[in-house]
């Protein structure tokens, strides 16, 4: 644990140490983001951190190469070397659109020839837990490992529209997949465990880069950033699952089997939960799953009233709750897994609908107190219909009267004339 811990400490430090330069190079080539009607924030800021997190996660693994308790899962296969130029090329990829804003139809075919790429360097799913253990065919492994990296990347890139958001989500996930790769690699005759080693250097990517990152923020992690996290955390699913060996699984073990498919989509729920509604949104009215507007989850927690610290904190600890609480399985009782979880669900449900409460309970409490005075105000004055109905009688009584008068008045004034004889 401690080698993995100081893979992390060295993948933290040189991308804090590195994305100042980084910053200023954007700036130079020109790699700055204009303000769009999209953006939550207001002053156009540099954006290609990307390539920061590229620099420290390079590091990370050169580094890793040397140390003789990890060394071996450099020269056992070429998966690492394959991991590394995956993670440059999705990087050179991502920071072409934070310079031209590349087409999206360019953009994923980009994604989808690299995870090709990728696949066709050894890094696959080897075998599918279908009912029973299922080994896939080369094809198919090739098929399903492009489908995860390309869906993973545009899940995380969905998902980075607030300062730190995107990189905590991914360390969060990184640290819970990190975990349960490691209690796995334990049961094996070596501890190493490229999985293990890929999640700790994520992680500590991207704590470096929330230094600079965290709201407001001096610099963005771009497409390149966004890209490359999603590739990454996709990759360490990948090559756990490659280590997973049918033949001498039971079913004992196939629940800590079958999560390898599950956990990056757990760990990523909320980024495939927003891609997904993103999706289904765009199409339902007809436009392009990539057209941008304001309807993302971020956008959401904004216009109820929370403040950019407060979503990115409150969608933190969601993450958080999915991505531990799907881990809290293979280990503890299910029934008190999912009583801590609806606990902790329903606190942040009360969390998140705060800001709402706390300007609708007054709203709807003025509107009660004028529906009362109104209704008060009702049973204390005649109703309109009423008077307007004894209008016309005592028009009629007080015609009448004159009527009367009139005539009393001509008897007094003009006696009756004696009788004809």
């Amino acid at each position: 644990m401690r080698v993995y811990l100081f893979i992390a400490a060295v993948a933290g430090g040189a991308t804090w140490l590195v994305t100042p330069l980084i910053r200023h190079l954007a700036i130079r080539i020109g790699a700055v983001g204009k303000v769009r009607a999209r953006d939550v924030h207001t002053i156009p800021t540099p954006r290609m951190g990307g390539l920061g997190m590229l620099v420290g996660f390079v590091v990370a693994m050169l580094f890793a190469s040397h140390i003789p308790f990890i060394s071996g899962l450099f020269t056992a296969n070429q998966q690492a070397w394959v991991v590394l130029a995956g993670a440059v090329m999705i990087c050179l990829l991502g920071m072409a659109d934070d310079l031209w804003d590349l087409d999206w139809m360019l953009k994923m075919a980009g994604q989808l020839l690299i995870s090709v790429f990728v696949a066709w360097g050894g890094l696959q799913i080897i075998s599918l837990p279908l009912g029973s253990l299922v080994t896939a065919s080369p094809t198919l492994s090739m098929a399903i490992t492009a489908f995860l990296i390309v869906a993973s990347i545009n899940a995380v890139n969905f998902v980075d529209g607030l300062d730190g958001l995107a990189a905590g989500i991914v360390a969060i996930g990184g640290i819970a997949f990190g975990l349960y790769s490691y209690i796995l690699a334990r049961s094996s005759p070596s501890y190493a465990s490229m999985a293990t080693l890929i999640d700790v250097a994520l992680v500590g990517v991207c704590v470096g880069f929330l230094l600079h990152n965290w709201h407001p923020a001096k610099l963005f992690m771009g497409d390149s950033g966004s890209m490359l996290l999603g590739y990454l955390i996709t990759c360490a699913s990948i090559v756990m699952t490659g280590h997973l060996d049918p033949a001498s699984l039971h079913t004992s073990v196939y629940v800590p089997v079958f999560m390898p498919i599950l956990l990056p989509i757990l760990v990523l729920f909320l980024p495939v939960l927003d891609m997904c509604l993103a999706i289904v949104r765009r199409l339902s009215k007809g436009q392009s799953p990539m057209h941008p507007d304001r309807m993302h989850l971020h956008h959401r927690m904004l216009k109820i009233g929370h403040s950019v610290q407060g979503a990115v904190l409150i969608l933190w600890g969601w993450a958080a709750l999915i991505s531990f609480g799907s881990i809290m399985i293979l280990f503890f009782d299910v029934k008190y897994v999912a009583i801590a979880f609806l606990c902790a669900a329903a606190v942040l449900t009360v969390l998140t609908m705060l800001p709402y409460l706390r300007h609708r309970i007054p709203e709807i409490m003025e509107e009660d107190a004028a529906y009362s005075e109104h209704h008060a105000a009702q049973h204390v004055s005649p109703p309109a219909g009423r008077g307007q109905q004894d209008r016309p009688a005592k028009a009629d009584q007080s015609e009448q009267q004159s009527l009367d008068n009139q005539g009393s008045h001509s008897s007094s004034t003009n006696p009756p004339l004696p009788p004809t004889v």
